[in-house]
């Protein structure tokens, strides 16, 4: 019977999730068409096929698994996170990776030591790097053009027709121009930080509150995360020339900065249980995104700074329960 209510409780809490997820998708949908929508079906397909082979393999059931919804969970952080129209097996590798080395090689639900969907993007992100820097402009291809894209079928349009560098990235190249003048002449950049990906930005936003409200995640690891990346992006932040790192409006909403801190950091299996190091888990996070994104190789670095954060997930419980100790 416990088992059974464990089940619908895991089940519950990944559809609120999904749910939850709703309104950053079909942003992002409406932002790129059929791209999102075919990336979402080819994770979803690879990410459940990893599942159920793994499962057979390990002669284990494979329906409760499948059901319970959290392998459609990793596939829906993944769309969220891939760039649209890559060619159809990025998306499938790191769906299949996200399931096979981040989740059931350690044992399956609720055994993973680093949060699945981050290893499948930092997996493909340090294999395909030319792939995942090719990011689309706002204007939605067709769906021929799609699938010549995404598939081969017929010479299709190179990526320089569609795609364009990201705000961060251009912030992180920018050797000459004021902040008024990449604001004016970089098509990537919006009213205060990434063109289309602020409002993919409030839309996880929304999502994020939703999880709060109905208490499927807590607030500190989100707040953590924003409040050390506000703090340290204002602390930073030297004005508008060409060398600036960018203000904390530009770092709040753009790149994947509301998904890492209300849908990744949250993560309840690889992350911290105890609040205090839920809070310190955020905090480590948003000071790693915004080292990455300045002075690292790479433009977000979001992935990068929760799987170094879940490293250290130990430390952070024996540094709570000391704290906790001491008080008492």
């Amino acid at each position: 019977m416990a088992a059974t209510d464990n089940s619908e409780r895991l089940r519950s809490t990944m559809g609120l999730v999904l749910l939850a997820c709703a309104p950053g998708l079909l942003t992002l949908l409406w932002l790129h068409g059929w791209g999102l929508l075919l990336n979402l079906l080819l994770c979803a397909s690879a990410a459940l096929a990893s599942e159920a082979l793994l499962l057979k393999l390990q002669h284990r059931p494979i329906r409760p698994a499948l059901n319970d919804g959290s392998a459609l969970v990793t596939a829906v952080l993944l769309t969220a996170a891939l760039p649209a129209y890559t060619p159809w097996w990025l998306p499938m590798i790191a769906a299949s990776s996200a399931i096979v080395l981040g989740k059931q090689l350690y044992g399956g639900v609720g055994k993973n030591l680093f949060n699945p969907a981050m290893v499948g993007y930092v997996l493909v992100l340090l294999s395909f790097p030319q792939h995942m820097t090719q990011w689309p402009v706002t204007q939605v291809l067709g769906l021929a053009d799609t699938l010549q894209q995404v598939f081969g079928l017929g010479p299709g349009n190179q990526p320089d027709a569609w795609a364009q560098a990201t705000v961060l990235d251009g912030l992180r190249n920018n050797r000459s121009l004021t902040m008024d003048e990449l604001f004016a002449s970089h098509p990537g950049f919006g009213h205060f930080g990434g063109r289309g990906s602020e409002a993919v930005n409030l839309a996880f936003v929304l999502g994020g509150l939703l999880l709060l409200q109905r208490k499927v995640i807590s607030w500190h690891a989100p707040v953590g995360l924003l409040a050390s990346l506000l703090l340290i992006s204002l602390v930073c932040w030297n004005g508008s020339g060409s060398d600036s790192n960018g203000s904390p409006l530009l770092h709040l909403l753009s790149g994947s900065t509301m998904l890492a801190a209300f849908f990744i950091v949250t993560e309840p299996v690889s992350g911290p249980k105890s609040p205090k190091a839920k809070l310190l888990f955020g905090i480590g996070a948003g000071v790693l995104i915004y080292l990455i994104r300045t002075w690292g190789s790479y433009p977000d670095g979001a992935a990068f700074a929760v799987l170094l954060m879940n490293l250290c997930v130990p430390t952070l419980e024996r540094w709570a329960e000391r704290g906790q100790a001491q008080a008492q």
